[in-house]
């Protein structure tokens, strides 16, 4: 650390390596943060949760119960132990609740004053934050897996719904009514994303074992469809040409900078795509366990280097190398499955959601004391070896 301070402070590195070596550092330290509760509200299992990127303070959940719930994640009661309040709650009393289970939530990207949630009520709804009162409402025929706003789109206000239908559905905010429709998929889309890079790029997953990448101002189909083999016959049967995986294809995630898309599906497997030409890289994540039937929420960490990708996993959430596909580790806390996990950009923290009705707070261990502070008997006793090895430098003498 001291050498990257040093580097930045004579102009030798860019100050973002420093940033970058911190985050890393931070992610790497994360454990089951015993001093934060979040206030338990939800009566049934928690699927999905999103924290908003305006202030970072406010995050949203959805429960099977139907029930939305806005916390505050700030500290304002200046001790170490303290809960994350609910500010506000759409409960079963309220007469705009959702009957059946939410199964997305996610903040309109540009203004905490809107968010959306979709549902097992065959609804999506958008909310305003000051009411709590949907300011528009859009039914569907089938129900809602899940939506999906883009985080950078300034040329268009499109919502991208995954049904049980086939086919994907586009509603526009500004017009409140569905504009377009993508056919192409065979099965229930239990997964959609939009790239973070491109506002016009879409990914969509599908039951029936095929993700794909659309250009939605394109009216003849998809750009292409994401195939595990890269198009190597020898190596696929005729039935599994084009397919991303060998099961139902049930979570997608962009990277940060949109280079690369993550899929998981219900074969055990999570692969890594280079999203401009949807090529395999095939980095191998070994076995990761997936028995969902609906979507998977997980998430990459950003601002690192190398980059992480979190996982629930049973009741654990399995942390891994991104690029490298080696498990980091195994962050267990919950009593069971967990269903969801997000995180905290600002503070290198990751939140999670699961069936036990819990949302935990998973934060970095703090930086123990520089040696000079504590003196070379109590660096010899704990704080040298909490160290990751990463982080250690090279040119320190252990002598006095």
């Amino acid at each position: 650390m001291l050498s990257f301070l040093t580097a930045r402070q004579t102009g030798v590195d860019d100050p973002v390596r420093l940033r970058r070596a911190e985050s890393t550092r931070r992610v790497l330290s994360l454990e089951l943060n015993h001093d934060r509760d979040v206030e338990r509200i939800h009566g049934n299992g928690i699927n999905t949760i999103d924290i908003e990127v305006i202030e970072g303070r406010y995050m949203l959940s959805g429960g099977s119960d139907g029930v939305i719930v806005i916390y505050d994640l700030e500290n304002n009661s200046k001790k170490p132990h303290y809960t994350c309040k609910a500010v506000c709650t759409v409960g079963r009393s309220s007469r705009y609740v959702h009957k059946f289970s939410v199964e997305t939530v996610q903040w309109y990207p540009h203004d905490t004053g809107m968010f959306v949630s979709s549902s097992f009520d065959k609804t999506m709804k958008v909310w305003d934050t000051e009411t709590l009162k949907p300011a528009e409402a859009f039914q569907f025929e089938g129900n809602v897996y899940c939506h999906h706003m883009s985080p950078i789109a300034r040329k268009h206000s499109l919502i991208a719904v995954g049904t049980k239908d086939p086919k994907v559905q586009l509603c526009d905010l500004k017009s409140g009514s569905r504009i377009h429709i993508l056919q192409g998929h065979r099965g229930e889309v239990l997964s959609v994303r939009w790239s973070p890079r491109y506002e016009h790029i879409l990914a969509t997953a599908s039951t029936d074992s095929r993700v794909r990448v659309w250009d939605v101002r394109r009216a003849s189909g998809s750009l292409f469809t994401l195939d595990q083999h890269n198009g190597d016959k020898s190596k696929a049967s005729s039935e599994s040409v084009n397919t991303a995986h060998d099961g139902r294809v049930n979570g997608l995630c962009f990277t940060d900078d949109g280079l690369y898309l993550l899929t998981t599906g219900t074969d055990d497997r999570m692969r890594l795509w280079n999203s401009a030409t949807g090529e395999n890289t095939l980095v191998n994540y070994g076995k990761v366990v997936n028995e969902s039937r609906k979507g998977v929420k997980f998430t990459v960490s950003r601002g690192c280097s190398p980059e992480f990708v979190f996982v629930p996993c049973g009741s654990s959430v399995a942390m891994y190398g991104l690029h490298t596909g080696e498990l980091v580790t195994m962050l267990r806390g919950h009593y069971n499955n967990v269903d969801c996990c997000e995180f905290h950009t600002d503070y290198q923290e990751l939140y999670s959601g699961g069936k036990d009705c819990n949302i935990l707070a998973w934060v970095p261990v703090l930086r123990q004391p520089d040696n000079e502070d504590e003196g070379a008997g109590s660096v010899k006793g704990g704080a040298q070896n909490a160290v990751n090895p990463a982080f250690e430098d090279a040119w320190s003498s252990d002598e006095d």
